[in-house]
Formats: C-alpha cells, sequence, structure tokens
C-alpha cells in the first residue's frame, strides 16, 4: 500500500516518530535525487510554499509549484484527471486545497504519494512542525499537557490526532458551539492520550506545558458583522492568561493577528516558539518526504 499522508490518523504511532527523527538529520538522504515533486496550491500559501519547495531541494528533488489557475481542481479538470497527468512527471503529488475529498479522490487515482498541504479538515504537516517543536523543548512528549485555546479547525484536529498517538494530553478551550462532536472525541481517545474540550481558557491553561492558538477566522472566511470575533475574544491568549502557566512555551501555526487571538508581547515574549517552529516546517516536510521514499513502516 502506497504511503499517502492526508492525515496524522494515517500515520502509525512508529511511522509519527520515525519522521520526527528523520526531521532531525543532519545530513538527510537524497531519496529525491533527479525527480520532480508537484506542489499544488488552490490555497496560496507562505510557510508552506517555501518549507516544501526547500524541503525536495535539501533531497535533491526539483520542485514545481502549481497555482490552480493552472490546473482548475475539480472545475476544468476532475482531481482524477489532475493527479493522473502531474504522476507522469512527478515522483510525489502534495496539495493545499480547500475540500479534503480532493485529495482522496487524487489518492485514489494514482501510484505516486500524495501529500495533504493543508485541506478544510485536516493539516499534518504542521502538526509535525509542532510536535518536533515540543520535542525539541522538553524531550520525552509522553503525558505532556498542551492547551489549545481558540477556534477548533483542521489545525487543533491534526494536533490532537498527533497527541492522542504520542500518550499527551490535550484540552482544547473553545466556546459550546464549535465543540467536537463526541463522536469526533472519541476516535481521538481511541488513537491514545488524553484529548478533552472546555469552555473555560483558564482552567484549559493551568498547569499546561504548552499553550497553542490559531486565527480566529481562517483563510478564505470572514467575520463582516465581527460576530466570531466576540464569540472568541474570550480566549485571546495574553499575559494574563499565560501567567496561569507560568513555564509554559506558546505556539502559534501562523499567520497571527496581533490584538485578536494573541498578543504582541507573548508571540514577541520569552516563551514564544514560533519562529521555532515555523522553522520545523521545513524540517519536518523534509522528514516526511524523507519517510516515504525510504520506505513507509
Amino acid at each position: 500500500m502506497k504511503p499517502d499522508l492526508l492525515q496524522i490518523s494515517d500515520l502509525s504511532r512508529e511511522a509519527l516518530t520515525r519522521i520526527l527523527d528523520l526531521s532531525e538529520e543532519a545530513n538527510p538522504p537524497r531519496v529525491l535525487e533527479g525527480q520532480g515533486v508537484a506542489l499544488v496550491f488552490q490555497k496560496p500559501s507562505a510557510r508552506t510554499r517555501n518549507s516544501m519547495e526547500m524541503a525536495v531541494v535539501q533531497l535533491g528533488g526539483h520542485p514545481v509549484t502549481i497555482r490552480d489557475e493552472d490546473v482548475g481542481l475539480g472545475t476544468r479538470e476532475t482531481p482524477e484527471d489532475a493527479a493522473r497527468t502531474l504522476a507522469c512527471y512527478h515522483a510525489c503529488i502534495a496539495a493545499r486545497v480547500f475540500e479534503h475529498e480532493l485529495l482522496e479522490s487524487m489518492a485514489e487515482a494514482v501510484d505516486a504519494p500524495v501529500i495533504n498541504m493543508l485541506s478544510q479538515d485536516s493539516h499534518p504537516l504542521q502538526a509535525l512542525a509542532d510536535i518536533l517543536t515540543m520535542r525539541q523543548a522538553i524531550g520525552d512528549l509522553k503525558g505532556a499537557k498542551i492547551a489549545y485555546v481558540g477556534d477548533v479547525n483542521n489545525v487543533s484536529r491534526s494536533l490532537a490526532e498527533a497527541a492522542a498517538m504520542l500518550d499527551m494530553h490535550m484540552t482544547v478551550a473553545a466556546p459550546e458551539s464549535v465543540h467536537m462532536a463526541a463522536g469526533e472525541l472519541d476516535r481521538l481517545n481511541a488513537l491514545g492520550g488524553e484529548i478533552s474540550q472546555t469552555a473555560d481558557a483558564e482552567a484549559a491553561v493551568k498547569d499546561a506545558q504548552f499553550v497553542y492558538t490559531d486565527v480566529w477566522t481562517s483563510m478564505g472566511d470572514s467575520d463582516p458583522e465581527g460576530a466570531r470575533a466576540a464569540m472568541f475574544a474570550p480566549y485571546q491568549v495574553n499575559a494574563g492568561l499565560m501567567g496561569l502557566a507560568p513555564e509554559a512555551a506558546f505556539l502559534h501555526c501562523l499567520p497571527a493577528y496581533r490584538g485578536a487571538e494573541v498578543t504582541s508581547d507573548v508571540i514577541d515574549g520569552p516563551a514564544s516558539l514560533v519562529w521555532k517552529q515555523a522553522e520545523n516546517r521545513m524540517h519536518t516536510a523534509r522528514g516526511a518526504l524523507s519517510w516515504i521514499f525510504l520506505g513507509a513502516l
């Protein structure tokens, strides 16, 4: 079975750990020597494009970035046909899309591995960078506590999958109206660890080792009436909230809206690991590609 990476739970616990280990290789194997990797962007990106392009180059490959107007996924051309065409030229296809189903259709159509660079459901490459950053900060992650404060989205879902698989504890603090359904929570806890949710941000953060947040309105969405901003205002990560976990590190997947989900004194403060986290996007992209082409566990 080919090693697609559409969500973190596609991996075994051993594979997840192996990717993290490969991400820290000082001299990564040039497993893509002379091969192309198609990077399809239905949604634009700064960190994802730069990190993936450099990861491919560091493995000896040639990245080809393709904008949505070049291929028209699901509009000008079916995702299956687009994937079949790209697989004629490239050893691997990676795509950043709106609908997760597009990735599933592409993966089913080709023998080349398909990697999710972001969908509405999942952001596995971000979660890999998050977990690597945490491991570099404290070492053994078993039992470590994460407080995720803010919107329940693709980032929080992928992070929760990774945390559960590594026997971590993660509490999502968010308004009840955006809480995960009971079935989703059960699925996560079946992976291991302990994933919970609450409407109380202060309770979630107390004694946490990591405090994580993300934007309240994702790219492509809007909040014209300011309703979401008002709903999430009590979930701002500021000095007062961080003070409840004085030893905690702060993480954010970026871009950040300073003064909304996080204040500048937190993201720029001594507890912030945000820039190491951003750098690790490249290292873990390289680790994921290495895992795929060295032979997935």
